[in-house]
């Protein structure tokens, strides 16, 4: 894995960081706080990963998925408490505090929606890529 930019993809990421950020702090509750910001935060991390590297479509995929899944699982230990940061908002924002499956079901369709339009766009060429 080499580091490398590709404008596409860092655009893209901080598109849906800005849009992210207005989710978490606009809307407080329902559908497009839980579900789609979730389904919007794993398209974001795998934005970034293409953003910066140049692994592959499959792999970034699956890295970012099981990095979404392992922040879920953690949701079921008192984590936050052990780093004293369960009152800390932005962790929260960041981490969760509750586990949901539905949170599970939103990666996997991010993920998915992913995967689609990158196969529906010929996996994206490094057209605007700069090596480092």
């Amino acid at each position: 894995m080499k580091l490398q930019l590709n404008k596409y993809y860092i655009a893209l990421a901080h598109s849906l960081f800005l849009i992210e950020l207005a989710i978490a702090f606009i809307i407080k509750t329902g559908f497009i706080r839980y579900t789609f910001g979730d389904y919007l935060v794993v398209i974001l991390l795998y934005a970034i990963f293409r953003g910066f590297t140049n692994m592959s479509v499959r792999a970034s995929a699956l890295v970012v998925l099981l990095i979404a899944y392992g922040i879920e699982l953690l949701q079921l230990t008192p984590f936050l408490t052990y780093f004293s940061l369960q009152d800390n908002l932005i962790a929260n924002l960041i981490f969760g505090n509750t586990f949901q499956f539905g949170d599970l079901v939103a990666y996997t369709l991010g993920i998915i929606t992913v995967l689609i339009i990158e196969s529906y766009n010929g996996n994206h060429k490094n057209t605007h890529t700069v090596k480092i």
